[in-house]
Protein backbone atom coordinates (compact mmCIF):
# COMPACT_ATOMS: atom_id res chain seq x y z
CA UNK A 1 0.00 0.00 0.00
CA UNK A 2 1.03 3.36 -0.36
CA UNK A 3 2.10 5.24 2.55
CA UNK A 4 0.09 8.03 4.35
CA UNK A 5 0.89 11.28 4.96
CA UNK A 6 -1.56 13.14 7.12
CA UNK A 7 -4.77 11.32 5.62
CA UNK A 8 -3.10 12.02 2.00
CA UNK A 9 -1.97 8.74 -0.03
CA UNK A 10 1.80 9.20 -1.21
CA UNK A 11 4.28 7.24 -3.31
CA UNK A 12 8.22 7.32 -4.11
CA UNK A 13 9.34 8.30 -7.85
CA UNK A 14 11.76 4.72 -6.83
CA UNK A 15 8.48 3.05 -6.25
CA UNK A 16 7.08 3.20 -9.80
CA UNK A 17 9.88 2.80 -11.57
CA UNK A 18 9.78 -1.10 -12.77
CA UNK A 19 6.67 -1.57 -11.76
CA UNK A 20 4.19 -3.93 -13.31
CA UNK A 21 1.40 -2.75 -15.82
CA UNK A 22 -1.65 -4.78 -16.54
CA UNK A 23 -4.41 -3.40 -18.57
CA UNK A 24 -8.07 -3.53 -17.66
CA UNK A 25 -8.63 -7.34 -19.15
CA UNK A 26 -5.83 -8.18 -16.42
CA UNK A 27 -3.26 -8.77 -19.02
CA UNK A 28 0.62 -7.92 -18.24
CA UNK A 29 1.41 -4.77 -20.48
CA UNK A 30 4.90 -4.77 -19.84
CA UNK A 31 6.85 -2.34 -17.01
CA UNK A 32 7.22 1.26 -16.34
CA UNK A 33 10.58 2.84 -17.41
CA UNK A 34 9.67 6.51 -17.24
CA UNK A 35 6.99 8.91 -16.90
CA UNK A 36 6.68 12.58 -17.88
CA UNK A 37 5.07 15.83 -16.66
CA UNK A 38 4.00 18.23 -19.51
CA UNK A 39 4.41 21.66 -17.89
CA UNK A 40 2.72 23.40 -20.25
CA UNK A 41 -0.79 21.65 -18.89
CA UNK A 42 -0.13 21.02 -15.97
CA UNK A 43 2.88 22.09 -13.84
CA UNK A 44 2.86 18.86 -11.08
CA UNK A 45 0.54 16.35 -12.73
CA UNK A 46 1.94 12.87 -13.94
CA UNK A 47 0.96 13.28 -17.52
CA UNK A 48 2.52 9.96 -19.15
CA UNK A 49 3.53 6.58 -17.83
CA UNK A 50 6.18 5.32 -20.72
CA UNK A 51 5.68 1.15 -20.17
CA UNK A 52 7.84 -1.18 -22.21
CA UNK A 53 8.05 -4.81 -22.35
CA UNK A 54 10.67 -7.24 -23.73
CA UNK A 55 11.56 -6.55 -27.70
CA UNK A 56 8.04 -4.99 -28.66
CA UNK A 57 7.42 -1.32 -29.21
CA UNK A 58 6.77 0.71 -25.81
CA UNK A 59 3.91 2.27 -25.00
CA UNK A 60 2.72 4.69 -23.42
CA UNK A 61 -0.64 5.26 -20.68
CA UNK A 62 -1.87 8.71 -20.44
CA UNK A 63 -3.27 10.05 -16.92
CA UNK A 64 -6.81 9.21 -17.13
CA UNK A 65 -5.95 5.75 -18.35
CA UNK A 66 -5.05 4.65 -14.94
CA UNK A 67 -7.37 3.27 -12.40
CA UNK A 68 -4.95 2.21 -9.55
CA UNK A 69 -1.45 2.85 -8.68
CA UNK A 70 0.52 1.23 -5.37
CA UNK A 71 4.34 0.47 -4.82
CA UNK A 72 5.85 -2.05 -7.80
CA UNK A 73 2.29 -1.72 -9.70
CA UNK A 74 0.01 -0.05 -11.76
CA UNK A 75 -3.47 -0.79 -13.30
CA UNK A 76 -4.96 0.29 -16.32
CA UNK A 77 -8.75 1.32 -17.19
CA UNK A 78 -8.18 0.40 -20.95
CA UNK A 79 -7.06 -2.73 -22.92
CA UNK A 80 -3.56 -3.03 -24.35
CA UNK A 81 -4.76 -2.05 -27.77
CA UNK A 82 -5.78 1.43 -26.37
CA UNK A 83 -2.64 2.65 -25.66
CA UNK A 84 -0.82 4.59 -28.09
CA UNK A 85 3.19 4.16 -28.93
CA UNK A 86 5.81 5.83 -27.35
CA UNK A 87 7.21 8.75 -29.53
CA UNK A 88 9.69 11.41 -27.64
CA UNK A 89 8.17 14.64 -26.94
CA UNK A 90 10.34 17.11 -25.90
CA UNK A 91 7.59 19.36 -24.11
CA UNK A 92 7.61 16.48 -21.75
CA UNK A 93 9.78 16.59 -18.45
CA UNK A 94 11.39 12.93 -17.80
CA UNK A 95 11.12 12.29 -13.86
CA UNK A 96 14.01 9.77 -13.73
CA UNK A 97 15.90 11.78 -16.71
CA UNK A 98 15.33 14.81 -15.86
CA UNK A 99 15.08 15.20 -12.17
CA UNK A 100 16.11 12.21 -10.64
CA UNK A 101 20.17 13.17 -9.61
CA UNK A 102 20.18 16.30 -10.99
CA UNK A 103 21.12 18.99 -9.66
CA UNK A 104 17.84 21.79 -8.48
CA UNK A 105 17.87 25.37 -6.93
CA UNK A 106 15.74 25.95 -4.07
CA UNK A 107 14.51 28.95 -4.16
CA UNK A 108 13.62 29.13 -1.09
CA UNK A 109 16.41 27.76 0.95
CA UNK A 110 18.58 29.41 -1.63
CA UNK A 111 20.81 26.80 -2.32
CA UNK A 112 21.69 23.87 -4.71
CA UNK A 113 20.82 20.66 -3.72
CA UNK A 114 20.38 17.59 -5.56
CA UNK A 115 17.46 15.17 -6.23
CA UNK A 116 17.30 11.65 -4.74
CA UNK A 117 13.58 11.25 -4.98
CA UNK A 118 10.55 12.61 -6.06
CA UNK A 119 7.55 12.62 -3.51
CA UNK A 120 3.43 11.81 -5.28
CA UNK A 121 0.56 12.44 -4.35
CA UNK A 122 -2.48 9.88 -5.16
CA UNK A 123 -5.69 11.75 -6.45
CA UNK A 124 -8.25 9.52 -6.55
CA UNK A 125 -11.29 10.25 -9.12
CA UNK A 126 -14.21 8.41 -10.28
CA UNK A 127 -12.55 7.21 -13.10
CA UNK A 128 -9.12 6.44 -12.73
CA UNK A 129 -6.07 8.08 -10.52
CA UNK A 130 -3.64 10.85 -10.79
CA UNK A 131 -0.04 11.52 -9.47
CA UNK A 132 0.95 14.71 -8.70
CA UNK A 133 4.44 15.85 -7.46
CA UNK A 134 4.44 16.95 -4.23
CA UNK A 135 8.04 17.33 -3.44
CA UNK A 136 11.53 16.22 -3.96
CA UNK A 137 13.55 14.28 -1.35
CA UNK A 138 17.03 15.95 -1.09
CA UNK A 139 18.00 13.85 1.86
CA UNK A 140 19.17 10.50 3.15
CA UNK A 141 15.87 8.74 2.85
CA UNK A 142 15.51 9.33 -0.96
CA UNK A 143 19.44 8.33 -0.98
CA UNK A 144 18.75 4.90 0.73
CA UNK A 145 15.32 4.20 -1.44
CA UNK A 146 18.15 4.91 -4.90
CA UNK A 147 20.75 2.47 -3.24
CA UNK A 148 17.59 -0.80 -2.52
CA UNK A 149 15.70 -0.01 -5.45
CA UNK A 150 14.76 -3.17 -6.75
CA UNK A 151 16.50 -5.09 -3.74
CA UNK A 152 14.62 -4.90 -1.24
CA UNK A 153 10.81 -4.73 -1.06
CA UNK A 154 9.15 -1.64 -0.31
CA UNK A 155 7.11 -2.39 2.80
CA UNK A 156 11.21 -3.14 4.36
CA UNK A 157 12.58 0.34 2.76
CA UNK A 158 9.86 2.38 4.38
CA UNK A 159 9.88 0.99 7.49
CA UNK A 160 14.20 1.67 7.24
CA UNK A 161 14.03 5.19 6.22
CA UNK A 162 11.88 6.43 8.99
CA UNK A 163 14.58 6.30 10.93
CA UNK A 164 16.39 8.46 8.85
CA UNK A 165 16.15 12.23 8.49
CA UNK A 166 14.09 13.96 6.76
CA UNK A 167 14.86 16.60 3.78
CA UNK A 168 12.74 17.64 1.22
CA UNK A 169 11.72 20.80 -0.94
CA UNK A 170 7.86 21.37 -2.43
CA UNK A 171 7.39 21.30 -6.03
CA UNK A 172 6.49 25.17 -6.00
CA UNK A 173 10.23 25.91 -4.11
CA UNK A 174 11.97 23.93 -6.84
CA UNK A 175 13.56 25.72 -10.32
CA UNK A 176 15.31 23.46 -12.60
CA UNK A 177 18.58 24.03 -13.66
CA UNK A 178 17.91 23.57 -17.28
CA UNK A 179 21.53 23.98 -19.77
CA UNK A 180 19.68 23.88 -23.01
CA UNK A 181 17.80 26.72 -23.94
CA UNK A 182 15.81 25.58 -26.51
CA UNK A 183 14.29 22.89 -24.27
CA UNK A 184 13.48 24.96 -21.84
CA UNK A 185 11.23 27.20 -23.87
CA UNK A 186 9.54 24.24 -25.16
CA UNK A 187 8.73 22.68 -21.30
CA UNK A 188 7.45 26.34 -20.46
CA UNK A 189 9.06 26.09 -16.83
CA UNK A 190 9.35 29.79 -15.75
CA UNK A 191 11.82 31.15 -14.14
CA UNK A 192 10.48 33.70 -12.10
CA UNK A 193 10.98 32.42 -8.85
CA UNK A 194 14.82 32.78 -9.99
CA UNK A 195 14.57 36.03 -10.98
CA UNK A 196 13.03 36.78 -7.20
CA UNK A 197 16.35 35.92 -6.20
CA UNK A 198 18.47 38.59 -5.17
CA UNK A 199 21.19 38.38 -7.35
CA UNK A 200 24.10 37.90 -4.91
CA UNK A 201 22.14 34.72 -3.95
CA UNK A 202 22.02 33.20 -7.17
CA UNK A 203 25.59 34.24 -8.27
CA UNK A 204 26.73 32.26 -5.09
CA UNK A 205 24.32 29.11 -6.28
CA UNK A 206 25.61 29.55 -9.86
CA UNK A 207 29.01 29.28 -8.82
CA UNK A 208 28.70 25.82 -7.73
CA UNK A 209 27.27 24.62 -11.17
CA UNK A 210 28.20 22.72 -14.24
CA UNK A 211 29.69 25.93 -17.45
CA UNK A 212 26.43 24.34 -19.12
CA UNK A 213 24.05 24.73 -16.14
CA UNK A 214 25.20 28.62 -15.46
CA UNK A 215 24.91 28.91 -19.12
CA UNK A 216 21.45 27.72 -19.42
CA UNK A 217 19.90 30.09 -16.32
CA UNK A 218 22.10 33.13 -17.86
CA UNK A 219 19.98 32.75 -21.28
CA UNK A 220 16.71 32.13 -19.12
CA UNK A 221 16.88 35.40 -17.40
CA UNK A 222 15.29 38.38 -18.27
CA UNK A 223 18.30 41.26 -19.58
CA UNK A 224 18.23 43.45 -16.74
CA UNK A 225 18.16 40.08 -13.85
CA UNK A 226 21.28 38.90 -16.08
CA UNK A 227 23.06 42.06 -16.35
CA UNK A 228 22.76 42.27 -12.09
CA UNK A 229 23.46 38.72 -11.21
CA UNK A 230 26.56 38.57 -14.17
CA UNK A 231 27.65 41.96 -11.70
CA UNK A 232 27.76 39.61 -8.64
CA UNK A 233 29.76 36.95 -10.52
CA UNK A 234 33.30 36.05 -10.50
CA UNK A 235 35.34 37.88 -13.23
CA UNK A 236 36.47 34.57 -14.86
CA UNK A 237 33.07 33.02 -14.81
CA UNK A 238 31.36 36.22 -16.33
CA UNK A 239 33.94 36.06 -18.91
CA UNK A 240 33.19 32.24 -19.66
CA UNK A 241 29.20 33.22 -19.61
CA UNK A 242 29.45 35.78 -22.07
CA UNK A 243 31.50 34.86 -24.66
CA UNK A 244 29.64 31.63 -25.49
CA UNK A 245 26.33 33.82 -25.49
CA UNK A 246 24.54 34.84 -28.79
CA UNK A 247 26.19 38.33 -29.10
CA UNK A 248 22.34 40.11 -29.72
CA UNK A 249 21.58 38.50 -26.19
CA UNK A 250 25.09 39.68 -24.71
CA UNK A 251 24.54 43.10 -26.14
CA UNK A 252 21.69 43.92 -24.49
CA UNK A 253 22.53 42.42 -20.99
CA UNK A 254 25.59 44.48 -21.01
CA UNK A 255 23.32 47.82 -22.10
CA UNK A 256 21.25 46.98 -18.91
CA UNK A 257 24.38 47.22 -16.80
CA UNK A 258 26.27 49.94 -15.55
CA UNK A 259 28.73 51.98 -17.54
CA UNK A 260 31.37 50.68 -15.20
CA UNK A 261 30.37 47.41 -15.44
CA UNK A 262 30.06 46.59 -18.53
CA UNK A 263 33.29 48.23 -19.34
CA UNK A 264 35.16 45.65 -16.78
CA UNK A 265 33.84 43.00 -18.13
CA UNK A 266 34.29 44.41 -21.56
CA UNK A 267 38.14 45.20 -20.93
CA UNK A 268 38.64 40.81 -19.82
CA UNK A 269 36.86 40.14 -23.24
CA UNK A 270 39.27 39.25 -26.44
CA UNK A 271 39.23 42.78 -28.20
CA UNK A 272 37.44 41.06 -31.14
CA UNK A 273 34.59 39.88 -29.04
CA UNK A 274 34.91 43.02 -26.87
CA UNK A 275 34.07 45.43 -30.39
CA UNK A 276 31.81 42.92 -31.91
CA UNK A 277 29.45 43.44 -28.27
CA UNK A 278 30.14 47.52 -28.55
CA UNK A 279 28.38 47.38 -32.50
CA UNK A 280 25.24 45.67 -31.28
CA UNK A 281 24.92 48.12 -28.35
CA UNK A 282 22.86 50.91 -29.18
CA UNK A 283 25.33 54.08 -29.95
CA UNK A 284 25.26 56.07 -26.89
CA UNK A 285 25.78 53.56 -24.35
CA UNK A 286 28.58 51.99 -26.25
CA UNK A 287 29.99 55.32 -26.25
CA UNK A 288 29.91 55.25 -22.48
CA UNK A 289 31.71 52.00 -22.36
CA UNK A 290 34.49 52.77 -24.89
CA UNK A 291 35.09 56.14 -22.90
CA UNK A 292 35.65 54.09 -19.64
CA UNK A 293 37.68 51.42 -21.79
CA UNK A 294 40.28 54.50 -22.64
CA UNK A 295 40.91 54.84 -18.64
CA UNK A 296 43.83 52.54 -16.86
CA UNK A 297 41.62 50.10 -14.75
CA UNK A 298 43.62 51.11 -11.74
CA UNK A 299 42.47 54.43 -11.65
CA UNK A 300 39.46 56.47 -10.74
CA UNK A 301 38.45 56.97 -14.36
CA UNK A 302 38.48 52.92 -14.63
CA UNK A 303 36.80 52.78 -11.27
CA UNK A 304 33.88 55.46 -12.13
CA UNK A 305 30.38 55.06 -13.30
CA UNK A 306 29.15 58.01 -15.78
CA UNK A 307 25.52 57.31 -14.97
CA UNK A 308 24.80 59.67 -11.66
CA UNK A 309 22.53 61.98 -10.86
CA UNK A 310 23.45 65.92 -11.10
CA UNK A 311 21.43 68.87 -10.58
CA UNK A 312 21.51 72.76 -10.43
CA UNK A 313 22.81 74.10 -7.26
CA UNK A 314 20.21 76.93 -7.77
CA UNK A 315 17.29 73.95 -8.06
CA UNK A 316 14.91 74.09 -5.02
CA UNK A 317 14.32 70.66 -2.83
CA UNK A 318 10.67 70.24 -4.79
CA UNK A 319 11.96 70.78 -7.97
CA UNK A 320 14.55 68.75 -7.74
CA UNK A 321 11.92 65.88 -6.25
CA UNK A 322 9.64 66.92 -9.54
CA UNK A 323 12.48 66.02 -11.55
CA UNK A 324 14.42 62.87 -10.13
CA UNK A 325 10.44 61.28 -10.16
CA UNK A 326 10.68 61.69 -14.46
CA UNK A 327 13.86 59.99 -14.44
CA UNK A 328 15.37 56.12 -14.52
CA UNK A 329 17.66 55.91 -11.62
CA UNK A 330 18.12 53.07 -9.83
CA UNK A 331 16.49 54.00 -6.83
CA UNK A 332 18.35 51.45 -4.44
CA UNK A 333 21.54 53.31 -5.55
CA UNK A 334 21.01 56.31 -5.28
CA UNK A 335 22.50 57.72 -2.13
CA UNK A 336 23.80 61.31 -3.15
CA UNK A 337 23.33 64.16 -5.37
CA UNK A 338 26.07 66.23 -7.55
CA UNK A 339 25.82 69.44 -7.58
CA UNK A 340 26.92 71.97 -10.30
CA UNK A 341 27.23 75.70 -10.78
CA UNK A 342 26.12 78.07 -13.22
CA UNK A 343 29.11 77.47 -15.22
CA UNK A 344 28.47 73.09 -14.82
CA UNK A 345 31.23 72.92 -12.85
CA UNK A 346 31.48 70.54 -9.93
CA UNK A 347 30.11 72.61 -6.65
CA UNK A 348 29.12 70.16 -4.52
CA UNK A 349 26.99 66.73 -3.27
CA UNK A 350 23.74 66.22 -1.44
CA UNK A 351 22.59 63.19 0.36
CA UNK A 352 19.38 62.19 -0.57
CA UNK A 353 18.49 61.68 2.99
CA UNK A 354 19.37 65.18 3.91
CA UNK A 355 17.47 66.56 0.79
CA UNK A 356 14.06 64.55 1.90
CA UNK A 357 14.30 66.04 5.38
CA UNK A 358 14.80 69.94 4.18
CA UNK A 359 11.54 72.16 3.59
CA UNK A 360 10.33 72.29 0.15
CA UNK A 361 11.70 75.87 -1.16
CA UNK A 362 15.49 74.89 0.26
CA UNK A 363 17.52 75.44 -2.24
CA UNK A 364 19.89 72.98 -3.03
CA UNK A 365 23.19 75.01 -2.05
CA UNK A 366 22.16 75.17 1.38
CA UNK A 367 22.11 71.43 1.78
CA UNK A 368 25.60 70.58 0.26
CA UNK A 369 27.97 68.46 2.46
CA UNK A 370 31.58 70.15 3.44
CA UNK A 371 34.28 69.91 2.37
CA UNK A 372 34.11 69.98 -1.07
CA UNK A 373 35.94 66.44 -2.23
CA UNK A 374 36.51 65.37 -5.87
CA UNK A 375 39.35 63.48 -8.07
CA UNK A 376 40.57 63.40 -11.54
CA UNK A 377 39.95 60.51 -13.55
CA UNK A 378 43.74 60.23 -14.05
CA UNK A 379 44.34 59.71 -9.62
CA UNK A 380 45.11 56.19 -8.50
CA UNK A 381 42.71 53.65 -7.14
CA UNK A 382 45.05 54.22 -3.63
CA UNK A 383 44.40 57.90 -4.26
CA UNK A 384 40.43 57.10 -4.25
CA UNK A 385 40.51 54.78 -1.40
CA UNK A 386 42.85 57.41 1.17
CA UNK A 387 39.99 60.17 -0.07
CA UNK A 388 37.63 57.33 0.89
CA UNK A 389 38.97 57.03 4.10
CA UNK A 390 40.07 60.15 5.11
CA UNK A 391 36.38 61.68 4.44
CA UNK A 392 34.45 58.58 5.12
CA UNK A 393 32.36 59.21 1.56
CA UNK A 394 29.41 56.91 0.48
CA UNK A 395 30.33 58.34 -2.63
CA UNK A 396 33.51 60.51 -4.72
CA UNK A 397 32.93 62.86 -7.33
CA UNK A 398 35.31 62.42 -10.68
CA UNK A 399 35.73 65.94 -12.76
CA UNK A 400 37.71 66.66 -15.88
CA UNK A 401 40.17 69.36 -16.63
CA UNK A 402 37.46 71.96 -16.69
CA UNK A 403 36.14 71.24 -13.15
CA UNK A 404 32.87 69.43 -14.56
CA UNK A 405 31.70 66.07 -12.74
CA UNK A 406 31.90 63.30 -15.76
CA UNK A 407 31.23 60.13 -12.97
CA UNK A 408 30.97 59.33 -9.92
CA UNK A 409 32.58 56.78 -7.86
CA UNK A 410 30.75 54.63 -5.29
CA UNK A 411 31.52 53.10 -2.11
CA UNK A 412 30.50 49.53 -3.88
CA UNK A 413 33.05 50.06 -6.45
CA UNK A 414 35.62 50.40 -3.08
CA UNK A 415 34.52 47.81 -1.54
CA UNK A 416 34.34 45.40 -4.70
CA UNK A 417 37.94 46.80 -5.39
CA UNK A 418 39.45 45.57 -2.19
CA UNK A 419 37.65 42.37 -2.41
CA UNK A 420 38.92 41.14 -5.70
CA UNK A 421 42.64 42.87 -4.94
Amino acid sequence: MPREKGGTEMLFATELVGASAYDSQEHFVGRVREFFVEPAEQPNRISHFLISRGRFQPLVARYDQVAKVAAGRIDLNVSERALDAYRPNEAWLAVQKDLMDQQIIDTEGRKVVRVNDVDLTIIRTNQHVELRIAQVDVGLPGAMRRLLQGIAPPALVRKLQGKLPQRSIRWEFVNLIEPDPLRRVKLRITHEKLEDLHPADLAEMMEELSAAERQGIIASLDEETAAKVLAELDERLTTQIVEKLDPEKAADILEEMAPDAAADLLADLPKETSEELLEEMPNLEAEEVRELLSYDPSTAGGMMNTQFAYVSEASSRDEVLGWLRKQDFNLEQLDTMVLVDAHAQFSGTVPVARMLLAAPEQLMSDLKTEPLVSITPDASEKDVFELFDKYNLRMLTVIDEEKRPIGTVTVDDVVSRLVNA
